[in-house]
C-alpha cells in the first residue's frame, strides 16, 4: 500500500520534471523517460543512496523500478545503501567503490560539499554521473542534476508560514545538517523571505536533528519549554513526523502546527490530523526513475538530458487538501 502510495504521488507530479519525451512511446508507472534501444551490450548502473529516515523509502523504490524497467534492455540498475548517517565521505566512499567494481554509470546524492572531486575524477575515468536530490555548492563535472531549487523552495516554504502566522509570532526551526548545502539553502530561503518581509516573526533556532525524528521530538520540546507562546516548528529536512508527535503528546494540536518537506506515510498522517499544516514535495521515486533511465540512454546512444539541471516544482499540501 505504501509504494502504491508513492508512485500515485511520483506518477501525479512527473509533469513538473522538464525534458523532452517520445509521443509514441511508453515511459515506465511514475517516470517519465523512455529507454532507447541498448546496442551497447551489458550496462551496469550504480545508485548511491543514504537509508537514515522515510524520505528514502521512494528513492529506494524508484531505483528498484528502474532495475526493473531496464532490465529488458540489458541493464542493471544495482542500490548502494551509504548507511544512515549522511556525510561527504560516505558519499565519497560510495563513488570510489563503484569505480572499482567498474560500474558504467553512478546515479548518488551527493548532498555535501566536498563531493565534486569525486565526481570529477568519475566522469574524467570515463564513468558519468548524474546527481539527484542534493548537491552541493561546488561546481562538478557531473552530467546532470534533477531535484528542486531549494532556495526557492524555502521561500515558498517561508510564504506560507507567514500566512499561516499571519505576520507575528515565534517560529521554531529545525534543520537536518548545518553542513549540508540543501538544508542550508531551504532553511536561509525561508528565514531570510521572513526577515525581509515580516520582521515581526521572530526565530527560535535554527536547531540540528540529523535528519532524526526522534530528535526533532525532543527539540519541539525544548522548545516549547522556553518558548510556550510559540506558534510553528519549520522542519527543513528529516523527521518532521517527530515534530508533529511532540505537538500532539504535548496537547498543542491545533494551536502548534508544524511545516516541512515530503509527502512520505508518517507526514501525511499528521498532517490529516492537523499537527503538521504543510508538506511540500519533491517527487523522489520519480527522481530516482528518470535520472536512472536518462544516463542509461546517454551510456548506449550519448543522448544528454535536455538540461544540466532539471528542476522539480513541489506541491505544498495542507489539511484540508487531504480531508
Amino acid at each position: 500500500m505504501i509504494l502504491k502510495t508513492f508512485r500515485s504521488l511520483a506518477f501525479a507530479a512527473a509533469a513538473t520534471i522538464a525534458f523532452a519525451m517520445p509521443a509514441a512511446a511508453q515511459a515506465p508507472e511514475g517516470g517519465t523517460v523512455v529507454a532507447v534501444e541498448n546496442t551497447k551490450g551489458p550496462i551496469k548502473i550504480a545508485f548511491l543512496s543514504f537509508q537514515n529516515n522515510p524520505f528514502w523509502t521512494p528513492v529506494t523504490e524508484g531505483a528498484k523500478a528502474a532495475n526493473d524497467y531496464l532490465s529488458k534492455f540489458n541493464a542493471t540498475v544495482d542500490f548502494v545503501d551509504l548507511g544512515d548517517e549522511l556525510s561527504a565521505e560516505a558519499v565519497v566512499a560510495g563513488i570510489e567503490g563503484a569505480l572499482a567494481k567498474n560500474y558504467s554509470g553512478i546515479v548518488v546524492v551527493p548532498i555535501f560539499d566536498g563531493t565534486a572531486r569525486i565526481i570529477n575524477e568519475a566522469t574524467d575515468e570515463g564513468v558519468p554521473v548524474f546527481n539527484i536530490i542534493a548537491e552541493g555548492a561546488a561546481p562538478s563535472k557531473r552530467l546532470a542534476f534533477i531535484g528542486q531549487d531549494a532556495t526557492s523552495a524555502g521561500k515558498q516554504i517561508g510564504e506560507y508560514i507567514a500566512r499561516k502566522m499571519n505576520g507575528n509570532g515565534k517560529l521554531g526551526v529545525i534543520t537536518g545538517y548545518f553542513g549540508a548545502t540543501q538544508h542550508t539553502q531551504r532553511m536561509n530561503g525561508a528565514l531570510g523571505f521572513l526577515k525581509a518581509n515580516h520582521p515581526d516573526i521572530e526565530i527560535v533556532g535554527p536547531f540540528e536533528n540529523k535528519d532524526k525524528a526522534e530528535s526533532a521530538y525532543s527539540l519541539v520540546q525544548d522548545m516549547m519549554t522556553a518558548n510556550p507562546d510559540l506558534s510553528m516548528v519549520y522542519v527543513t529536512a528529516g523527521g518532521p513526523f517527530g515534530a508533529a508527535k511532540a505537538v500532539k503528546d504535548l496537547g498543542l494540536s491545533g494551536k502548534v502546527g508544524v511545516v516541512g518537506f515530503d509527502h512520505t506515510p508518517d507526514n501525511m498522517q499528521y498532517l490529516k490530523t492537523g499537527e503538521m499544516v504543510g508538506l511540500l514535495d519533491q517527487a523522489p521515486y520519480q527522481q530516482a526513475l528518470d535520472s536512472s533511465v536518462m544516463l542509461y540512454n546517454y551510456l548506449v546512444a550519448g543522448t544528454e538530458p535536455r538540461s544540466k539541471i532539471i528542476p522539480v516544482a513541489g506541491k505544498l499540501l495542507t489539511p484540508e487538501d487531504v480531508q
